[in-house]
């Protein structure tokens, strides 16, 4: 029996969104000196906003502020008192949540659920987190008297907005450190709200600073000579780039990069909770996650059933307006994003995979993509090894727990994997033979600020989270 959910969408009028937004520099709006661009909603592709492009001379104005603020205020500040603005900062997301929530999902086009129930109550709980630490870090284990490096420059990207916000700019301002922020160019609208609420915080004027725009500007920020710290979230290629760039100088590098996860399911594990898992696995947030579980391999005795039961829940997934409390998978963020998730599951057809989605009606404006299982799916296939982005999931079965672990390793990238047996020995056996910086043990997708998250091989270096984000931040 399928249930019938009857429209209950969140009002927008909550959010007051500009007509245009400058870019947050030294505590105040202000012009840039690039051509502004617009951003748009992904769910109809309706006009947003105008945003302000900073080019090479907001950088520098944006730098110079946080080094005047970092020399003069927040770095000689008492950690208890930093704690303080952390906890004001957090306090205020609260309050503001259902704000945040909404012009989240109506510029990103997550679904609300996602956006009220795991993005902002994580965006809170990571400054609270932190706010903690502020006072203590000469009990961090990073040595006795551990300095803020200075400026760092962090550049996310657009599929966590204001959780990626969260996780960089909380644990650099714990240790004394300033930041210039550049979200990505299709979301910078909750990163801009979050600008007021450092005002509202009232944050000395430099500690944050926002400078929106696309590529050029990331790497003017990146390769700026007064940042001392770059913290990048985004595609390996880009990451890469950021490598070359900091290369030789002192600047110190956090990559957290693209992913292929592994989710791996033995022949005992309880199977409808590991469907549930597979499915918040690769189709939470519309796949738009690094560490999507989107390779399942599944023990080949059970494959059959399994299927059967993925296929059943899928079926029941609700796609649509982001804004309506009952949609399960929202829109796809950009056209550019979409036009990738539909080459790479046509050259999974064109290789020999068996493509399948449930019945599905989709909206006729917007950005938008059926949940889509592939089964028949070889390693060599380009859906097996590359990164989709999406709501695209790739079968492959094994037999023995060694080839589970062959196939799950045989990836450049090592961001995260997932483990679903009865047998503990069976999670620790695998799980230490696993080359992947986050293993989830029967569940997928759970985060905490105090757990430590990030990747081997392509998939980056350096953590976030937890008292090793700390290390990122300090010299020691």
């Amino acid at each position: 029996m399928v249930f019938e959910y009857a429209p209950a969408p969140e009002s927008a009028s909550v959010v007051g969104i500009r007509e245009s937004y400058g870019l947050f520099v030294d505590g105040a709006f202000t012009r840039g000196g690039g051509e502004p661009f617009k951003t748009i909603n992904p769910a109809d592709e309706t006009v947003l906003a105008e945003v302000a492009c900073a080019d090479e001379g907001d950088v520098d104005r944006a730098v110079r502020a946080a080094r005047k603020a970092f020399d003069k205020v927040w770095g000689p500040m008492p950690g208890a008192e930093r704690a303080k603005y952390l906890y004001r900062i957090a306090r205020i997301v609260q309050e503001r949540s259902r704000e945040l929530a909404v012009l989240e999902s109506i510029d990103n086009g997550k679904p609300i659920r996602e956006s009220r129930d795991v993005d902002v109550p994580l965006v809170a709980a990571h400054f609270f987190y932190y706010a903690g630490w502020a006072d203590k870090l000469r009990h961090a284990g990073f040595g006795t008297d551990p300095r803020p490096l200075g400026v760092a420059a962090q550049v996310i990207p657009w599929n966590f907005p204001l959780l990626m916000l969260a996780w960089k700019i909380a644990p650099a301002l714990a240790c004394g450190n300033t930041v210039v922020l550049k979200p990505a160019e299709t979301t910078p609208l909750t990163a801009l709200l979050f600008a007021d609420i450092c005002r509202q915080a009232e944050l000395p004027p430099g500690v944050v600073n926002i400078v929106t725009g696309a590529g050029a500007t990331g790497r003017a920020l990146v390769a700026h000579d007064g940042v001392d710290k770059v913290a990048f979230t985004g595609s390996t290629e880009v990451g890469k780039e950021i490598a070359r760039t900091v290369a030789g100088t002192r600047k110190k590098p956090t990559l957290e990069l693209g992913g292929k996860a592994a989710n791996i399911v033995y022949a005992d594990a309880a199977l409808d909770q590991a469907v549930e898992g597979i499915v918040n696995g690769i189709f939470f947030n519309q796949g738009h996650v690094c560490c999507a579980g989107s390779r399942l391999l599944v023990q080949e005795s059970i494959a059959d059933e399994l299927l059967d039961r993925l296929k059943a829940r899928m079926a029941t997934l609700r796609v649509g307006d982001p804004l309506d409390k009952n949609t399960d998978v929202g829109a796809v963020n950009s056209a550019a994003q979409l036009a990738r998730i539909r080459e790479l599951s046509a050259s999974g057809e064109q290789e020999g995979a068996t493509r399948w989605s449930p019945p599905c009606d989709l909206p006729d404006r917007g950005f938008w993509f059926a949940p889509t299982v592939f089964t028949g799916v070889a390693q060599s296939h380009r859906i097996a090894r590359e990164e989709i982005f999406g709501p695209v999931l790739s079968v492959l079965t094994f037999r023995t727990p060694d080839e589970a672990v062959t196939k799950a390793n045989n990836t450049p990238y090592g961001l995260s994997a997932g483990i679903w047996t009865e047998k503990g020995s069976q999670i620790l056996w695998t799980a230490q033979r696993l080359r992947a910086g986050v293993v989830w043990a029967n569940t997928f997708n759970k985060f905490d600020p105090a757990s430590p998250f990030g990747g081997y091989k392509e998939s980056g270096f350096g953590r976030e989270g937890g008292r090793h984000g700390l290390e990122a931040y300090l010299d020691v």
